[in-house]
Order: structure tokens, then C-alpha cells, then sequence
């Protein structure tokens, strides 16, 4: 999993677009995920339409509490910040829990792009291969279009991710300790 990205393709990396929902507001609370960071609270839009099993595991994820206390393992200025290894190697996942990889659930680049605050799934070269892990655009990158699996985005608390410590280049990104963590994450629906 820590071969998510070719080095060259690191450097164009964008967000995410969405046809007809730029800008639009969660409104579905068993779909917006809130994840706390050391800069405050993240609101991130899950698109079931898009990638139903993407989305149907992080939220069993967060449900389980996988992610609380998780680091951002690798975080590149510019490109993005990764995160949902509770080893922080970027080798880890949650089939220590028994829960196998996913199918890809790519999409065309008409229907969804990787553009700031997009929201992916992170995976070796094999496509199928997406767990746990996952990162959050800084800047648009069209190389990762319809290769890996856009599952949300940010619609609110875009800076405090852009606060995330960063990572060293020469070590592709990897962040020297101790790496931000998500404080916690929780479905919008269960936090009432």
C-alpha cells in the first residue's frame, strides 16, 4: 500500500470534481463523515454512487473506531495527505481484522475528477488492492482520474488539512515523528 503512487505522478496530483455538485453542502448525515484534526473539524461528503463498497467500508471502519488516533503516514505538499494505516508504515490495513481488499470502483474522468479536497482510496499497482488507507487532495491531479478510487470529498475544513504536517520529499513523503493524527472520525448520523 505504500506504492500508492508513481513518484512522476505524485507531482500532478489534483482534487476532485464532481459534474453538478461543485460546491454542494452535505445533506445526507449517514454520508458525511466528520473527522477531527489538531486544526479542527473535517466534513467529508461520502458519493455511495460512485463507490458504494468504498464508502460502505469506511464507514464500518469509523464505526469500529479504526481510524481514531491513525497518523497521516505520508503527507507531499502539493499532491496530497495519506492517512488510515493504524501502523503508520503504509503497509498496514484492516485485513488484520479480517476484512479482505476491495474491487476498484473507478469512474470516468466526466463523472469525477481528482481535484482539491477529493477524497481517494489509497492501493499498491494491484487495482484491487484498496483496504483502509485513504488521502485527501491538496491540488488537482488528472493523472489519478479514473485510476484509483474517488470515495468523498471535502466540503467543509479544507484548512485544517491544509495544516497537516508534511512529509519529507527525499523519502517520498513519508512524515518524521511524530505525523499529525486524525484525533477522531465519526458518521454524522451517529454523532447526534
Amino acid at each position: 500500500m505504500n506504492a500508492m503512487l508513481p513518484r512522476r505522478a505524485l507531482l500532478a496530483a489534483p482534487a476532485l470534481m464532481l459534474a453538478g455538485q461543485a460546491g454542494a453542502q452535505p445533506t445526507d448525515p449517514e454520508n458525511t463523515l466528520l473527522m477531527q484534526l489538531k486544526d479542527g473539524t473535517v466534513s467529508i461528503l461520502m458519493l455511495p454512487d460512485l463507490a458504494p463498497r468504498h464508502v460502505e467500508r469506511i464507514k464500518l471502519l469509523t464505526r469500529r473506531g479504526f481510524y481514531n488516533n491513525t497518523p497521516f503516514h505520508r503527507v507531499i505538499e502539493g499532491f496530497m495527505a495519506q492517512g488510515g494505516d493504524a501502523t503508520g508504515t503504509g503497509m498496514g490495513g484492516s485485513a488484520q481484522t479480517g476484512l479482505p481488499d476491495l474491487p476498484a470502483e473507478f469512474v470516468p474522468a466526466s463523472r469525477a475528477r481528482f481535484v482539491r479536497g477529493t477524497c481517494g482510496m489509497a492501493r499498491s499497482q494491484n487495482p484491487n488492492s484498496a483496504n483502509s488507507q485513504f488521502f485527501i487532495m491538496f491540488a488537482p491531479s488528472p493523472g489519478l482520474d479514473a485510476q484509483y478510487t474517488i470515495w468523498g470529498r471535502v466540503v467543509a475544513g479544507m484548512e485544517a488539512v491544509d495544516r497537516i504536517k508534511r512529509g519529507d520529499q527525499a523519502r517520498n513523503g513519508q512524515v518524521a515523528n511524530p505525523p499529525d493524527r486524525i484525533i477522531a472520525m465519526r458518521v454524522a448520523a451517529d454523532a447526534r
